[in-house]
């Protein structure tokens, strides 16, 4: 069963973060930028003050009929998200991430952020994870 950590081991650790007081039009420049769907919300000090995502966007600044060069962004974040440890097994995550109805979970060792591991990277480690064994079964079978 792999862990957070190795999941960060393999896809990187790379955090891409904004500050709440920036306006949003820069948080969705940097994710269009970074190909990424959300980043972390630091303030000053580099503590977690939320996450923000694509979907805050749409359904806060688009449906709501807000500008986004005058929003900042902790006006849309999601505040205290939902965190993970580097020990944390990928199931769970998963599990995490579907009973939430969340996509990113910010990965945090003494209250810093480390990484981020998304819907997309549970996903295909329990992928992984279940071809692995698949392939265990069919050796044991076949010897």
């Amino acid at each position: 069963m792999r862990t957070v950590r190795q999941l960060l081991e393999s896809k990187g650790s790379e955090v891409f973060a904004i500050g709440p007081d920036a306006a949003v039009i820069d948080a969705i420049r940097l994710m269009a930028e970074k190909g990424v769907g959300a980043l972390v919300v630091l303030e000053p000090g580099g503590r977690l003050a939320g996450v923000v995502s694509e979907r805050d966007y749409a359904r806060k600044i688009v449906l709501e009929g807000r500008s986004s060069r005058d929003t900042p962004v902790r006006d849309i974040m999601t505040a205290s998200p939902v965190t993970v440890a580097p020990e944390d097994a990928a199931p769970a995550c998963m599990a995490l991430v579907t009973n939430r109805r969340i996509r990113h979970l910010p990965v945090l060792v003494d209250g810093r952020v480390v990484g981020v591991v998304s819907i997309g990277d549970l996903v295909k480690a329990v992928i992984e994870e279940q071809q692995h064994e698949l392939e265990q079964l069919q050796r044991y079978i076949t010897s």
